[in-house]
Order: C-alpha cells, then structure tokens, then sequence
C-alpha cells in the first residue's frame, strides 16, 4: 500500500531566474567563440543551452486545494500539496489530483427492504481525497471507485432495515433518518478508506416505495393511522363515561341501577365515538 510522502520542491521563480542567467550565459558564450571557432566552448556553451532546454517541463503549477502527485520511472517519490509555481525533475511525471469537497449523488436504486419490500432510494455522499498516493495508485480510478462503492454500501444499509416500523422500538429508513445517515457514512467510509478518501457526510436524499406497491402501502398507512386515532377516540370517550358516572353519583344527580348505567354508558360512548353527529331524542316516558 502507498503512503502519501509530502515533498518539497524548488521555488519555480528563482528556478527560472537560474534558468534565463544560463541560457543568456550560454548564448553569450556561443556567440563570443563562434567565429574563433572555440570547439571547446562552443560545446560548452551547447550544453548549458541543451541543459536550459531540458529543463523546462520541470516547472509545474500547483492550484490550492490540488497536489501533485510525482513519479519516477514507475516510482513513487512524493506529492506536492502547497501552491504556488515550482520546480522539480524535469524526469519526474508529475499527476494532478483535487483536494477539493466534492458532492456524489447516487441514481434511484431500486432493492428490497429488511421485510422484501421493494423500494427505491437514493442517498448524497460528500467526500475528500485525503492521502493523494492511496488514490493515485490503489484503485484505478478513484471517482469511479466512490460510485460503485457508495451505491453498494446504500444497498447493503436498504436491506438491513424496513421501511416503515411496524413494530415499536424498531429502527426504520423513513423514521430514523439521523441514525440511518450515520451509519451509511460509516458503511462508505469503510469502503472509501482503503483508497485514501475520507467521507465527510452521507444522507438519504430519495426515499419512496416502488410503483408497483404504493397504493397498497399507502392504503396500510392510512389504515394504521386511523386504527391509532380510533384508539385514542375510544380511550378518551371510556375516561369521559367514568367522569361522568362518577360526578353523577357524588353529586347525587339520580339513582342508577345497572341498567340504567349500561344504557347511559352505551348512549355515551355511541355520541363520543361516531363519526356522525347524533340526532338529539326526547324520551318522554320510562324505560321499563
């Protein structure tokens, strides 16, 4: 594995001021023995040039947040990270890789959920090249590597958990989004780190069922949510009979036997319950 190694390079400005002293020291040489015919120093005066020339493609350009991975022969000898204009082996291959936070979005995957579900999901990956040699050399191409393997790890995190919560304490993708997010950055970042990257954030950005089984999802969560209002319509109106069963006997109101209590009790839990306001009726007479 290839650790990143940070090299310093010479100041490109004073390597071309170097540079134009020797090509005019060699032009100036040339042309003061050409016509004594000087082979010595002409061929002196031919290598200082050949020597300036060649030295040319070591200067190099680095962008802030970009570094510059260097190369000899097929060896590694180090990355320049700090900006500015340098210069360095006119030998050496010198490689650009960004620095810079980047955004990955994964397309719509359609998988299964934790219950074989489907489901489709999309999630948001920020990242960051942190060691330029693991990138450079462990993987072929590091952009294509964040791509499968986010893509991968959202499907692996899918089919770990359900959509919905059907039971009570149990984790789910649409109601604990704080904590599925978290651990998809870790899931990524398990991934990613072998090839010098590092995962600043991941969050599911697309969520929904599949079209073949919406409707049907959405008529169960409709139904959920009406048998949880019917629980609760039905214990308030329970709590609101014993109230008022029990203000009617302290108070004295009237006497009730167990029938009358039962009749009242029904009465009142019909009215309280339904859906429909009820019809106000007289009763004029007795009900035995």
């Amino acid at each position: 594995m290839a650790n990143e190694i940070e090299r310093k390079a010479m100041n490109g400005i004073a390597a071309l001021l170097i540079l134009l002293v020797a090509a005019a020291g060699g032009v100036f040489l040339f042309s003061r023995n050409v016509v004594e015919q000087n082979a010595p120093m002409l061929a002196a005066a031919g290598l200082i040039l050949l020597c300036a020339f060649v030295s040319l493609p070591g200067f190099f350009a680095v962008q802030p947040n970009q570094a510059k991975v260097l190369t000899l022969f097929g060896r590694y000898v180090g990355t320049v990270r700090q900006p500015g204009l340098w210069w360095a082996n006119p030998f050496l291959i010198k490689r650009s890789i960004s620095l810079r936070i980047r955004n990955f979005e994964t397309a719509k995957l359609k998988v299964n959920d934790k219950g074989s579900n489907p489901i489709e999901i999309g999630a948001i990956v920020v990242w960051q090249v942190f060691d330029s040699a693991e990138a450079m050399f462990e993987v072929d191409n590091y952009e294509d590597y964040v791509r499968v393997q986010s893509e991968s790890a959202v499907r692996t995190l899918a089919t770990s958990y359900p959509y919905d919560a059907h039971v009570e304490g149990e984790r789910s993708l649409s109601h604990n989004a704080a904590e599925i997010s978290d651990q998809l950055a870790a899931e990524v970042q398990a991934r990613l780190e072998k090839a010098g990257m590092k995962v600043l954030e991941a969050r599911i950005s697309h969520l929904a069922y599949a079209p073949e089984i919406a409707n049907a999802m959405l008529r169960r969560q409709q139904a959920s949510a009406i048998i949880a209002a019917r629980g609760l319509i039905v214990e308030g109106a329970v709590t609101m009979v014993e109230m008022a069963l029990k203000s009617i006997v302290e108070k004295g109101i009237v006497s009730l036997d167990e029938e009358r209590k039962a009749a009242m009790v029904s009465n009142l839990l019909v009215t309280l319950c339904a859906e429909q306001p009820m019809q106000p009726v007289v009763n004029t007479g007795s009900i035995y």
